[in-house]
C-alpha cells in the first residue's frame, strides 16, 4: 500500500518520502543538537536503513511517519504516526492494548517555529478521524521538556515515567515519560 494522504496546514505539509529526502535526513540525523535526546547520532547507513523502514510502515499501513515539509525547508524532518514498536509499562498502560505513537524529530532549521506542534496536530486529526484509533500515545526522554511541551500544547495527559527498555541501564536517557491523548479511556 503507497502513501494514501498527504496532510496540509498552516505552513506544514506532511507528504511521502522522496529519494532526494534521504541527504537531508541523513544530516538531521548526524546532527548532535537533534540527536541530543537519543543515545547517540545516526550514521548515513543507519539513516537510511530507518527511512526503509519507515517507508515499508506505509507500504503496509498507508500512513507512519510522514516527511515534513515546509515553506523554507523540502524536508523539514518527519512527523507521524507508529505501530507500537515495544510494549508499555503494565504500570502506564493496559497490557496488550494497541499502542499507536505520535512522534517527530526536526532539523535544526525547523525547531522553535511551531512546526512540530502544527504538523502533529494534522496526524493526530487523522489518528482521531480517519483510523479511529482510540488513544495515541508518545513518550521521551525525561529531560527532552521540548518535545514534552509539545505533548502538552496537543493536550496530551502525562501518565508517568518509565524506564526505556532499549536504552541501556544507567544511561542518561533511560528514564522516560509517556503521554497519552485525551480521548483514550
Amino acid at each position: 500500500m503507497a502513501v494514501l494522504h498527504e496532510l496540509r496546514g498552516a505552513g506544514v505539509t506532511l507528504r511521502g518520502w522522496r529519494d532526494a529526502d534521504l541527504a537531508a535526513f541523513a544530516a538531521m540525523n548526524a546532527d548532535p543538537a537533534v540527536m541530543t535526546h537519543f543515545p547517540a547520532p545516526l550514521s548515513r547507513a543507519d539513516s537510511d536503513a530507518m527511512a526503509a523502514r519507515v517507508r515499508a510502515h506505509f507500504a503496509a499501513h498507508g500512513w507512519g511517519l510522514w516527511a515534513l515539509e515546509t515553506p523554507a525547508l523540502a524536508f523539514a524532518g518527519f512527523v507521524g504516526l507508529s505501530a507500537g514498536t515495544f510494549d508499555l509499562p503494565a504500570t502506564l498502560w493496559p497490557a496488550g492494548a494497541p499502542a499507536t505513537e505520535i512522534g517527530w524529530r526536526l532539523a535544526t532549521a525547523a525547531q522553535g517555529r511551531g512546526h512540530a506542534t502544527a504538523a502533529a496536530r494534522l496526524a493526530l486529526a487523522f489518528a482521531r478521524e480517519a483510523l479511529g484509533l482510540p488513544a495515541v500515545v508518545s513518550f521521551t526522554a525525561l529531560g527532552n521538556t521540548p518535545s514534552q511541551a509539545v505533548m502538552r500544547r496537543l493536550g496530551m495527559n502525562r501518565l508517568g515515567e518509565f524506564e526505556h527498555p532499549r536504552v541501556a541501564e544507567g544511561h542518561r536517557l533511560r528514564r522516560h515519560v509517556l503521554y497519552a491523548t485525551a480521548w483514550a479511556g
